[in-house]
């Protein structure tokens, strides 16, 4: 039986709205959402003359300088530009039209999976700071609020009680599971807080749940690309992936893991349903919905791994599939690092039906998540101003993405095929066939800038002429530099 007991949540989780918790946005803040998510549907085309002033004014019911404060927000994130007695436009973001990738689709096989040495070859190569960063996994550290969070952490130690120390110890601070609790609460998918366990980092989340359901040996069905730790999990748990192609926009197949689930005695699934790592697909409300169906029809656990889901660019949260499970079968895992403390690694499980399990091997194993990090978070969470936080990080990634995708059209072959995700920070970049990505990442890293190439995404070292590429730094001269030296190493080839 799923654990559902969304009534009365507010209630059980002893919580009030505070001035601190109500982050609500300002007036022109929402006029420009809306104006941006015109923008993003193709409503208003690049080149577009966006509603002048008055118009926009008399047809919104807003004040003048409520829509130029929202056009100022929008040109800050590159999204419209001012042009002298003309008004202002859609920014055109490229020069040309950027085709979208094609994954091949295919009949799933079983794979042994061994990439571990190629994935240690490739990002040991790529921790120098001095490296322009396209191939890391991260976003800018200064994209984060750290001072705030240390003073967070100061004073939740200062105020922490010593006997929650012991009393939370394995499933983790009551405060800040409280936190994620509501979080989940005001996104449609209540659950209760003696679901979640907090973890270090959502990467022990996520083995945690493998582990939980899988023995070596068995088959996990993944995505294909994958993002290359779910392909080193696989290794060392011994488990033989299934993998199952991702259209660049929609997410996964559902065609092939339905039929992949009839073949095969597949005993798990791990996939990414929002803003996939490397591809940035995320999967409709209506697939979402399917595939819950698919597992609940064939009882096959998923692992949801989702720590992108803070990162969208619309106006609206996506959803993950467990919203749509009412068997318990999906285990959600996120975390915190990528939308608002690198380094802290603190991370969750929302566990369904194998919530006791996962508690139990988490005490089994690592016992605790660092207990100064959760009580900094969760004070964040209460005081900090988190949602104020996450608007400014997504306007920062929609605009350095519009940068990268126009730099990439600006300096790459005609024949470069790119996806455009609605969240997240990675674009993955599909080359002419001729290109091979681990040459183009040797010669790119001698010229002292990195990528990730497709290889390491893939349990079958496919996609040798794909790299993704990270657009979670602020872009400035030296990154457009680094895309001309890119375009001409790929000229070369």
């Amino acid at each position: 039986m799923a654990l559902r007991h969304g009534d009365n949540l507010a209630q059980r989780l002893e919580w009030e709205p505070s001035p601190h918790a109500q982050d609500k946005m300002k007036r022109y803040e929402k006029f420009a959402d809306e104006i941006a998510e015109l923008i993003r549907s193709g409503v208003l085309a690049p080149g577009q003359k966006v509603p002048s002033v008055r118009h926009a004014s008399r047809t919104y019911g807003v004040s003048a300088s409520t829509v130029f404060q929202a056009y100022y927000l929008l040109e800050d994130r590159g999204l419209i530009v001012a042009r002298a007695r003309s008004g202002y436009f859609v920014r055109e973001h490229a020069r040309r039209d950027l085709a979208e990738p094609e994954i091949a689709r295919h009949e799933a096989q079983t794979t042994e999976v061994d990439v571990s040495e190629l994935v240690f070859s490739v990002l040991s190569s790529i921790k120098d700071p001095d490296t322009v960063p396209f191939g890391s996994a991260f976003p800018a550290p200064e994209l984060f609020p750290l001072p705030r969070l240390a003073r967070s952490m100061a004073q939740a130690v200062r105020d922490m009680d010593p006997r929650a120390t012991v009393a939370d110890m394995t499933p983790g601070s009551h405060a800040l599971r409280r936190q994620i609790a509501l979080r989940y609460m005001v996104n449609g998918t209540p659950l209760p807080v003696e679901e979640l366990v907090v973890s270090n980092g959502a990467l022990e989340a996520l083995n945690l749940c493998l582990q939980v359901v899988t023995r070596p040996g068995d088959l996990v069905a993944i995505e294909a690309p994958a993002f290359y730790a779910t392909l080193q999990v696989l290794e060392r748990l011994k488990l033989k992936a299934v993998e199952i192609p991702v259209h660049p926009r929609e997410g996964i197949d559902l065609d092939v893991l339905a039929d992949s689930l009839e073949r095969l005695p597949i005993r798990a699934c791990w996939f990414m349903s929002n803003f996939q790592n490397p591809l940035g697909a995320s999967m409709s409300e209506d697939k979402k919905r399917a595939l819950a169906g698919l597992l609940a029809k064939h009882q096959v656990p998923m692992i949801e791994d989702d720590v992108y889901a803070e990162l969208y660019f619309a106006q609206q949260a996506p959803k993950p599939v467990k919203a749509y499970d009412s068997e318990g079968l999906v285990m959600h895992c996120s975390s915190f690092s990528k939308s608002l403390a690198p380094g802290y690694r603190v991370g969750w499980v929302a566990g369904g039906r194998f919530h006791e399990q996962i508690a139990r091997l988490k005490l089994m194993t690592s016992l605790s998540a660092s207990v100064p990090a959760q009580a900094a978070i969760a004070d964040y969470l209460q005081h900090g101003g988190y949602d104020r936080h996450l608007r400014k990080l997504r306007h920062s990634l929609e605009s350095q993405q519009h940068a990268m995708l126009a730099a990439v059209a600006r300096h790459l072959p005609d024949e470069t095929r790119v996806t455009r995700p609605s969240g997240g920070y990675f674009l993955w970049l599909e080359l002419p066939e001729r290109i091979d990505a681990l040459r183009l990442f040797q010669l790119a890293l001698a010229q002292g800038i990195s990528i990730a190439p497709g290889p390491i995404f893939s349990a079958t070292r496919g996609f040798r002429h794909c790299l993704r590429l990270n657009h979670g730094h602020p872009w400035t001269t030296r990154s457009e530099k680094a895309m001309e030296t890119l375009g001409r190493i790929i000229q070369s080839l």
